[in-house]
């Protein structure tokens, strides 16, 4: 392990004060510190994100003009020399073995191409979530079933090799979301296999209100949609299909999150009656801006 050189790359929009808290934690890696970089790629903020990576000696900043954080990794893997790549966000706080415990496991994978780590959810006041902190503990970001169910690991904690980039390209700097899903279908379809890596962690900080929610899920739902009409035959008839499964009826959405073990850990029946309630709240907005994509109201 101790000759393989790693370039973190880390695309930032407007997010300095949590990108502070990110670069502290790459800087104080245990990975051997000569054998790693740190990549941040300004995607057009409005914050001095110059004054924000000057602080730290092993990152360095660059620029990408095009909007969207696919063009800003894109930007990264053009500079960056490591010969694994490991990309994570700026709202995300790296163990401080994450590195290590990375490239340990992407160099035990046969034939990986790509390892998906974990994602541990935090609320802004542990002593009191919010309903849809509750919600995103339970719901957001399970890597390991990205990666051994659906083939892809979410850009927020993932590492890859330069060969594997060298052979099936960069992402498509076209998707606003969905972007790391392509990807690992791509790497995938190129005869590689994906990984979960349990014990290469970053934290991310649950989002804390509806609003938050909303906007998440309403990128999330256009990434879907430019995704399928870049690789659907009939793409009208795939967002048909989405629509009706969002309007299942609740007990089968229901059934599916009492049997989801993060749910499992909620404190009482308060707490899961509260991410119920977000649930059903979510299903039906996913709903509705379905429905609205298919009038072309976009």
């Amino acid at each position: 392990m101790s000759y393989h050189f790693v370039s973190v790359i880390v695309p930032v929009l407007n997010d300095s004060e949590r990108l502070r808290n990110c670069l502290k934690a790459l800087e104080d890696q245990t990975y051997t510190k000569n054998l790693y970089e740190i990549i941040v790629v300004d995607n057009g903020s409005q914050d001095n994100i110059e004054s924000v990576v000057s602080q730290y000696r092993k990152a360095t900043l660059y620029f990408e003009s095009k909007p969207g954080s696919y063009s800003a990794r894109n930007k990264g893997l053009s500079i960056a020399k490591g010969d694994i790549i490991a990309f994570t966000d700026s709202d995300c706080i790296p163990a401080q073995d994450w590195i290590e415990n990375g490239v340990a496991n992407i160099l035990r994978a046969s034939n990986c191409g790509l390892l998906a780590g974990k994602i541990n959810i935090f609320f802004r006041n542990p002593d009191k979530p919010t309903s849809v902190e509750l919600y995103e503990s339970v719901m957001a970001f399970q890597q390991k079933h990205y990666a051994e169910v659906e083939g892809y690991g979410a850009t927020a904690n993932m590492f890859t090799f330069r060969r594997v980039i060298d052979h099936i390209g960069g992402f498509n700097d076209v998707l606003n979301s969905a972007g790391d899903f392509e990807w690992g279908q791509r790497a995938i379809s190129s005869g590689y296999k994906t990984f979960y890596g349990e014990d290469a962690c970053v934290s991310h900080p649950a989002r804390y209100s509806l609003d938050e929610l909303y906007k998440k899920h309403t990128r999330v739902i256009k990434g879907y949609y430019d995704f399928i009409r870049l690789k659907k035959p009939y793409p009208l008839v795939s967002l048909i299909g989405s629509v009706a499964i969002e309007l299942l009826p609740p007990v089968v959405f229901i059934s599916r999150i009492c049997s989801n073990e993060r749910f499992k850990r909620l404190k009482g029946r308060k707490e899961k009656s509260q991410v119920i309630s977000v649930l059903l709240f979510i299903r039906y907005f996913r709903a509705l801006e379905k429905i609205r994509l298919l009038l072309g109201l976009r």
